[in-house]
């Protein structure tokens, strides 16, 4: 991801209106069930871009089987109390596909509904082993890493290139920030790195005082935060302005242009974990020309996934026909060819393989690729 840059939920829903009018009578419905208003607007996004431009492209194409698809955009809001009612709204919509949820905390109440009733759908953003680990779905799949993957490489980095004597872990006590505040400890501690803190924060306070005193006291090298872009925003801004200048890292949850707006200057040089960057990725050259056909930005550490994960429904579609049952069972055994390279799933629908890259950003809030 090489920059912040937001596109709105007005323009892509315009943009979805705009392709709906033309769908035919037969068409094969996509929920697209992503935040859409509140503080994680940015990662549903980035969502809707990649999916639409798939769905778009796709279609003009001729579709599949004779069928053009029709996206349903539905908002969760990025609220684990609104999981099941969005998942619900694609449930009644008699969609049997779905390019689903980009929180962890909302995936991981919803993953019953699409089990229960049979709808395949592909999370493109949620990265906690909780949403594939407690009930071991059949229809449910990623096409992103998970913690249990981005942690140990984030900690492999922090000891192999970074090489801190005492690090501070701090977490936002929600299902996504804590699970990898915790991958991120128990892997630093295999590789013999100090975690001389841990500890969380609660979502919503407008005063870290208390804790960034704690760090002061501490002075660990490097602090590594588990959760998303406002707190995490917040803790820079007011460590910097109590004098503490450790460096900050975080994973692709804080990588949101708001983060720049609430840390400021604070921000630059912070690190970021996040998936490679599958724009520069050989072979998607004219995937990057459908993205600029339709007027959308490929960069975004959501938007190739959720490309990638029509594609794979498009292709199982096209290989055994509709029965949802049949797609699962097609995922499961296949390889595909994707924007994020080639897919493979293991028996609980997560990713064999996924590409994280280490990013830092610039004086301009840019993201810039480390390990290349």
């Amino acid at each position: 991801m090489k920059s912040f840059i937001r596109i709105t939920p007005i323009a892509l829903a315009l943009g979805a209106m705009a392709f709906a009018g033309s769908v035919y009578a037969q068409t094969i419905k996509i929920g697209i069930p992503q935040p859409m208003t509140g503080p994680a607007t940015q990662y549903g996004d980035q969502i809707q871009a990649g999916a639409l431009t798939a769905i778009e492209a796709i279609n003009a194409a001729g579709g599949v089987n004779g069928k053009k698809l029709e996206p349903l955009l539905i908002d969760d809001g990025c609220e684990p109390k609104q999981a099941v009612p969005a998942a619900n709204r694609v449930v009644n919509s008699g969609a049997k596909f779905a390019v689903a949820h980009a929180c962890s905390g909302t995936t991981v109440p919803a993953v019953n509904v699409y089990e229960n009733e049979g709808i395949v759908a592909i999370t493109p953003g949620a990265t906690s082993p909780l949403v594939t680990d407690t009930i071991k779905p059949h229809f449910f799949f990623r096409t992103i890493g998970r913690d249990d993957q981005q942690g140990p490489f984030a900690a492999d980095y922090i000891a192999k290139e970074l090489k801190p004597k005492k690090v501070a872990i701090l977490h936002d006590k929600q299902t996504y920030g804590s699970g990898l505040a915790t991958q991120v400890r128990d892997s630093l501690g295999k590789l013999g790195v100090e975690v001389g803190l841990y500890e969380g924060i609660n979502v919503g306070d407008s005063d870290y005082s208390a804790v960034i005193t704690k760090l002061k006291s501490m002075n660990p090298d490097l602090i590594y935060f588990g959760g998303y872009h406002a707190e995490l925003g917040l803790l820079l801004r007011q460590a910097r302005e109590q004098g503490l200048t450790t460096q900050f890292m975080g994973p692709e949850g804080v990588a949101n242009a708001d983060l720049v707006a609430i840390a400021g200057p604070a921000a630059t040089g912070l690190l970021v974990t996040l998936p490679a960057d599958f724009t520069k990725l050989p072979g998607n050259e004219k995937i990057l020309e459908h993205f600029k056909t339709y007027k959308r930005n490929p960069d975004g550490a959501f938007t190739m996934p959720a490309y990638a994960a029509v594609q794979i429904l498009v292709d199982s579609i096209k290989a055994v026909g509709e029965d949802p049952a049949k797609v699962a069972d097609h995922m499961h055994k296949a390889a595909f060819n994707t924007a994020i390279g080639k897919v493979e799933y293991d028996a609980k629908g997560d990713l064999k393989e996924f590409e994280f890259a280490v990013y830092k950003v610039d004086d301009k809030g840019n993201m810039i690729q480390l390990n290349k």
